[in-house]
């Protein structure tokens, strides 16, 4: 005998294939939809079809966008470019409000492990818009984990022929936390990258 009758188990089964999402969330997610009036749950799902619908990726940069040019890449200084991974790191770092430059978006990094080449990312797009000419610094702000650092090596080495200052974003010991909890490699990232006063 099923434990859940099919419609509940087959929402549960959708809700499941979110990330961070286990059993027992969809089950969670499930039966609070049940719960919900039918105009909040029909609201939901127009929700879900319209982002679906109207959100696409900037032809520029990559990030999301509801035009065919981001607000970002029509009305910022284009002549310093910031790579992220995806387009959850443009949001963190927009929340900052330090930074006038646009961006480029890889959708992903390089990681032989999983099969993903250069190829497979944005790579060649940043490479196009160094070409068109203006950009006078890429930061490489993909993150500090193994794939993350290659990628970021991995462009610079490419764009080191246009001219183009390459920059890394700086990597050490969190503010508020005690130098005796950082790991080895923060902590000699850190003493590696520091700045003069």
């Amino acid at each position: 005998m099923e434990v859940f009758i099919e419609p509940i188990g087959k929402l549960m089964n959708e809700f499941s294939k979110l990330p961070g999402v286990g059993r027992k969330t969809a089950q969670r997610y499930a039966y609070k939809v049940i719960s919900m009036p039918e105009a909040e749950v029909r609201a939901f799902a127009d929700a879900l079809l319209d982002v679906k619908r109207r959100v696409r990726f900037c032809k520029i940069c990559g990030n999301f966008t509801e035009d065919e040019v981001c607000a970002v890449c029509r009305t910022r200084d284009s002549s310093v470019i910031c790579v992220v991974k995806e387009p959850k790191d443009v949001v963190a770092l927009e929340k900052l409000h330090e930074y006038s430059g646009v961006y480029h978006v890889l959708h992903g990094v390089i990681d032989p492990m999983n099969g993903v080449t250069p190829n497979d990312i944005r790579i060649k797009e940043l490479l196009g818009r160094i070409r068109e000419g203006g950009v006078k610094e890429v930061i490489l702000a993909t993150n500090p984990d193994v794939e993350g650092e290659a990628t970021a090596m991995y462009i610079a080495q490419l764009i080191k022929p246009f001219g183009v200052k390459a920059t890394r974003i700086a990597h050490g010991v969190p503010v508020g936390s005690e130098l005796e909890y950082a790991d080895e490699i923060t902590l000699a990232r850190a003493l590696k990258d520091r700045k003069e006063l």
